[in-house]
């Protein structure tokens, strides 16, 4: 019964921080051409699955990343707050990037035509889950004790991001607004991984509650804009 609670809450867990991938995985896959969006989300989340397992079997190592490294003006920083903070500032670097592109091409003043391989997407893919999967090992770590217990939890997680990036994908493909949303929010989470690796932890809640929140305003600003008008009575 204490395995199944464990199994039960760490799933859980697993899936609100497999958000943060499924929007990076959305935005990132939007620019390849449509036949290798699918095939990129399969190899880059099934290739996550494998990284995460292997961090599960090296738990020791996993802990070891959270001894300190070294000190700055008092500050210690460890192997997992270096990660962290690389993680944060590839994807603020990242987003914003895509962001002032986004807004060049709808201004006409660029016209590139898109250039990213299989290859880069799934590396990048790859790479991004990296940064998130020692903060969810080491949670998972800390939450259940038996190795299958986690394995399953990550497994069910990933397929859960297996079965939503595609449909999430879509949406932000076909609602230019929601890309540009998708994009702040991807900064609000560099900027969140880069505070927890300099010892500022930021409530995730707060986090998912303003991306929830403004996705439900921007969900009825397409909605009202879309909404058919009726014709003036004669």
């Amino acid at each position: 019964m204490e395995a199944l609670i464990a199994l039960l809450t760490l799933t859980a867990l697993e899936i609100v921080l497999g958000i943060d991938n499924i929007v990076f995985i959305s935005i990132l896959t939007d620019k390849l051409p449509p036949e290798q969006r699918a095939k990129a989300r399969f190899i880059g989340l099934s290739l996550a699955f494998l990284l995460r397992v292997a961090f599960l079997l090296s738990i020791t190592w996993i802990m070891r990343l959270e001894s300190p490294l070294f000190a700055v003006l008092g500050n210690e920083f460890s192997g997992k707050d270096m990660i962290l903070i690389a993680g944060g500032l590839f994807l603020m670097g990242k987003a914003t990037y895509e962001i002032h592109h986004k807004i060049e091409v709808a201004q006409g003043e660029v016209k590139v035509p898109k250039m990213l391989t299989l290859t880069t997407a799934v590396v990048q893919i790859i790479l991004v889950d990296l940064v998130f999967s020692v903060d969810s090992v080491i949670t998972a770590v800390g939450l259940a004790r038996d190795l299958w217990v986690m394995i399953t939890a990550v497994l069910i997680a990933i397929v859960f991001m297996m079965a939503f990036a595609g449909s999430v994908s879509k949406m932000i493909d076909t609602h230019p607004s929601l890309k540009v949303l998708a994009l702040a929010f991807l900064v609000l989470i560099g900027f969140n991984l880069m505070g927890e690796g300099f010892g500022y932890k930021i409530p995730k809640g707060y986090t998912y509650f303003a991306m929830a929140f403004s996705l439900a305003v921007e969900v009825l600003n397409i909605r009202l804009h879309h909404r058919p008008t009726k014709p003036p009575a004669k």
